[in-house]
């Protein structure tokens, strides 16, 4: 006979708090309160109650961000005020330079393409959603149909990325073996 798996330690509220935020600040999209209790394996009951407080807190203290329920879940969204800052800086902050994360993806979807969001996130080993949007508001990435078997979008590289890099097409990027380890093999086993 198989023993009944011993329930979950109830979190303070303390720890409650900052599990519920920490989550909420990698979704892409909204997440209701029963996934956030199943995940933190909490009571439900608790849960609810805790993210309007923590909205509550969030609009009182006057924070740029607020926490609010959408489409049967939460999520952390900028305050409409703050709009204009928001807008200025995403389609200003084009000619900012790329960030390592999105250097990163960039180059998955460059030797990749086409390749989902799911791929590129389990090559590059951490969530890639908001990194995608960037390269795709900056006209970088674009979505260039679906996959088969799964529906997922498929993403490719655009001409404004052969622009900026001076290439005519994708086969004249320089090849990945020179920049590889040469025990490639081995590091793979080893994370078997």
């Amino acid at each position: 006979m198989t023993a009944a798996p011993e329930p979950a330690p109830e979190l303070s509220d303390a720890e409650l708090r900052g599990a519920l935020e920490a989550i909420l600040l990698v979704v892409d999209e909204p997440v209701s309160e029963l996934v956030l209790a199943q995940v933190l394996e909490q009571p439900a009951e608790r849960v609810g109650p805790l993210l309007d407080e923590i909205a509550a807190g969030y609009t009182a203290a006057g924070h740029g961000f607020e926490l609010r329920r959408a489409a049967g879940g939460w999520r952390l969204y900028t305050r409409p005020e703050y709009a204009t800052y928001v807008e200025r800086f995403v389609l200003d902050g084009q000619s900012v330079r790329l960030t390592q994360a999105a250097l990163e993806t960039l180059a998955v979807v460059a030797y990749k393409q086409p390749v989902t969001r799911s791929r590129i996130s389990a090559i590059r080993g951490v969530n890639c959603d908001g990194v995608i949007r960037t390269l795709v508001t900056r006209g970088l990435v674009e979505e260039c149909g679906t996959e088969q078997d799964s529906g997922a979008f498929l993403y490719r590289t655009t001409t404004l990325f052969l622009e900026k890099l001076g290439l005519n097409t994708v086969a004249e990027l320089p090849p990945l073996a020179p920049f590889l380890p040469d025990d490639v093999e081995e590091l793979a086993d080893a994370t078997r």
